[in-house]
């Protein structure tokens, strides 16, 4: 793998493998679990390591399971968030198969958000086929992108340019996949 956590999670990002296998029959609809991400991205960790979490937080008078993904390589780490809102109730399900729903919900979408994983025909985008729009990177991937940005001595002004940015926080996922392949290739 290439250098660093970015480098790894590139790398992650490109090779990760993750097939809708479940099927729901009700819905009649294939889907992955949060279990087969996990099951498909260990083999491409390295020496980086995978911890998701979680939280209840009350928000008006509802409840929603926030998760986090987070990819950690010695001191770096980016990370994700997913949320998912407890259904006040779910024929068949007690209090804590509700919670237990939500944060497996939740968890996928942090995992989906963090390796870059493409969910726009499962089933909560049922019949929308527009394509997802890219979400803007963390903090910390932005920190990590002006780092090797330093490190390869790229010209700040041209690299916005190209980018056509004004500031590297702006930058969406898929333009940051880009640049860290850009940069890691001048290295």
């Amino acid at each position: 793998m290439k250098d660093g956590l970015s480098g790894t999670l590139v790398q992650i990002q490109k090779n990760l493998n993750a097939p809708k296998n479940q099927y729901n029959n009700f819905g009649k609809y294939k889907y992955r679990s949060c279990e087969d991400i996990l099951e498909a991205v260990k083999p491409l960790l390295g020496d980086a390591i995978l911890t998701i979490s979680d939280e209840v937080i009350s928000v008006g008078e509802r409840y929603y399971v926030q998760a986090i993904a987070k990819l950690q390589l010695g001191e770096e780490s980016f990370f994700a968030t997913g949320n998912a809102r407890e259904a006040e109730s779910k024929k068949g399900m007690d209090e804590a198969q509700i919670t237990g729903s939500a944060s497996s919900y939740a968890r996928k979408y942090a995992l989906n958000g963090l390796f870059l994983i493409d969910d726009s025909k499962d089933s909560d985008t049922k019949g929308d086929s527009s394509k997802p729009q890219p979400q803007p990177i963390t903090k910390e991937m932005t920190l990590a992108l002006a780092k090797l940005i330093e490190d390869t001595e790229t010209d700040i002004d041209k690299f916005l340019a190209y980018f056509k940015i004004e500031r590297l926080d702006v930058m969406n996922t898929d333009q940051h996949v880009l640049a860290i392949n850009l940069l890691n290739e001048k290295k």
